[in-house]
């Protein structure tokens, strides 16, 4: 038996009355290694068709940076920043911090333009935590984004004025001692 499911022509003229607002998910951890089910998720999705950008803020060395974007399948893009190495510390030279500001700028720009419909921005605690994004900026661009994206932000120890606008917070730990 096969079946196939017809789905009716919209009218072009015809708008939908109703959207999908956005969740802001946060994933945090007191480890820095729990990144594989958040960037599993990222790959899912991106899978069936949703353009996703994940964001490393803190992690470097490999020269990417937003102009040279690691694409992973058609609908996922994946940043770094464009530094030397991976950020473990506030104590950041100024080239680094520039790096930073220009990947946080340009994140900004290519959400407001509606490209993605999921932002994943990585280890973003750390870089509030460490003083090189302000949790004022982080709170702006969650209220300015356009309604529908979805975004999720990771990291330890993330901001209890992030976690108050937070959709979803999962809290990853260890339930054994190893």
């Amino acid at each position: 038996m096969v079946s196939q499911v017809e789905i009716p022509a919209l009218n072009p003229t015809h708008t939908l009355r109703h959207t999908i607002a956005g969740l802001v998910q946060v994933f945090t951890c007191s480890q820095r290694s729990f990144f594989t089910g958040v960037i599993a998720q990222a790959l899912r999705i991106a899978g069936q068709g949703t353009p996703v950008l994940v964001v490393q803020f803190l992690k470097g060395g490999i020269g990417q940076g937003q102009n040279h974007p690691m694409q992973l399948g058609q609908n996922l893009d994946w940043l770094r920043c464009d530094v030397p190495r991976c950020i473990d510390s506030a104590q950041v030279s100024e080239a680094e911090s520039l790096s930073l500001r220009s990947l946080w700028d340009y994140t900004q720009t290519v959400v407001s333009q509606d490209k993605y419909s999921l932002v994943v921005l990585d280890e973003l605690s750390l870089a509030i935590s460490y003083g090189l994004i302000s949790e004022a900026e982080v709170l702006a661009f969650l209220a300015d984004r356009p309604p529908h994206i979805d975004v999720i932000l990771t990291g330890p120890e993330m901001p209890p004025s992030i976690l108050d606008v937070a959709d979803q917070i999962t809290e990853l730990r260890r339930s054994h001692q190893p």
